[in-house]
């Protein structure tokens, strides 16, 4: 009897472990009306993975690009810092990053910023050219993150 007991506790633990892994919660910008935002989900958390959508920097009193390449990454990463925090996350969980950019020589002035929001380990990278990016922007940032405790 014992033997089937513990036959069956696994099994529902093993189901418990499958329901929470398939599990999924949506992040969106707050207040957003999703008749007109755009088709997609600024994050998605599944299990303890959490996937950051592709994220401009885009100016949110003006919704477009500022001219400055600074600004533009510090409202870039400013954006993939709240919607990590909209999951629970912060920048310290993103375990692989990567970086859309329309002119390479921007490279450097990248780093310069994207330093600024790490304090040890920096995530696994990739830096991208593409010729072109949505609302004319320089840079778009996607990634994913980990929740600590949950290497799943």
């Amino acid at each position: 009897m014992s033997k089937i007991l513990s036959i069956l506790a696994i099994g529902l633990f093993a189901a418990a472990i499958h329901a929470a892994d398939s599990e999924r919660v949506f992040i969106t910008p707050p207040g957003a009306d999703p008749k007109v935002a755009a088709p997609f989900s600024n994050g998605v958390m599944v299990g303890g993975t959490f996937y950051v959508g592709g994220h401009l920097g885009v100016d949110p009193a003006t919704g477009k690009v500022p001219a400055d390449a600074d600004a533009e990454a510090r409202l870039v990463l400013d954006a993939v810092k709240l919607s990590l925090e909209r999951g629970g996350l912060t920048m310290a969980d993103l375990v692989s990053v990567t970086v859309y950019c329309t002119d390479l020589d921007l490279y450097d002035k990248f780093n310069a910023v994207y330093r600024t929001y790490f304090h040890e380990h920096y995530p696994a990278r990739a830096f991208i050219a593409v010729a072109k990016l949505v609302r004319g922007a320089r840079f778009e940032i996607a990634g994913v993150a980990v929740k600590p405790g949950k290497s799943r």
